[in-house]
């Protein structure tokens, strides 16, 4: 621990920290003689600490230190549970073949079930929730490469799952309407536009998908 290096002396600084945690709750009076090398520290033994408790008394020991914890340290606690939650959900169901009760979550994971019960109520309120959301949005682009290269390759479900994607069609209840989107498809010289899509009855917008279908199958 690079920390360590800057401490001329280690025993009495773990001593020091022994004796913080085991105060019922520890509160930014409590530390405020530490030099910055003691909170780096001190950060890093609540992480190991944490690493290492379970259920209530994981619990218990966030609540103890949640006055002198980092904001990053509350997101770090968020991913961890977010993410073994999810692990143990996909496992339990897997094993059982039906969404598994909160105490099952919570013995899989090592947390108790109010957190696991908690987490799962709030989780959608969370900033980094909405993070994540936007990651998978960010591989969006990916995917729809994907889909087109295979609708290239003559694979007529994801040629429509790409008209799909780009707005070029969507069906519903039987009929097939033509989304809003500045998308065009050049065909040779001859640009058919959505606007010119949109003029076109049902059939022949089904006979330009036989037309598709029949030439991805020859």
């Amino acid at each position: 621990m690079e920390t360590q290096t800057a401490l001329t002396n280690l025993p009495a600084l773990e001593e020091k920290v022994t004796r913080l945690f085991e105060l019922q709750k520890i509160t930014l009076k409590d530390i405020e003689d530490f030099t910055r090398p003691e909170r780096e520290y001190l950060s890093a033994a609540m992480t190991e600490t944490l690493r290492h408790l379970k259920g209530t008394e994981r619990d218990n020991f966030i609540e103890k230190i949640k006055q002198i914890v980092p904001e990053n340290m509350n997101d770090l606690i968020w991913e961890h549970n977010h993410f073994v939650i999810g692990r143990a959900i996909t496992k339990l169901m897997s094993q059982y073949g039906a969404m598994p009760p909160k105490t099952l979550i919570a013995e899989e994971t090592g947390l108790s079930r109010y957190t696991v019960t908690k987490h799962l109520a709030n989780y959608k309120l969370h900033p980094e929730h909405q993070a994540e959301v936007e990651q998978f949005k960010y591989l969006a682009p990916k995917i729809l490469a994907g889909v087109c290269k295979a609708a290239d390759n003559g694979d007529i479900k994801a040629a429509r799952l790409y008209f799909e994607m780009i707005g070029a069609i969507n069906k519903q209840q039987g009929n097939t309407v033509v989304n809003k989107q500045n998308n065009y498809i050049q065909v040779n010289n001859t640009i058919l536009s959505q606007e010119k899509l949109s003029h076109l009855s049902e059939e022949q917008l089904n006979q330009i998908e036989r037309i598709i279908t029949n030439n991805a199958h020859s």
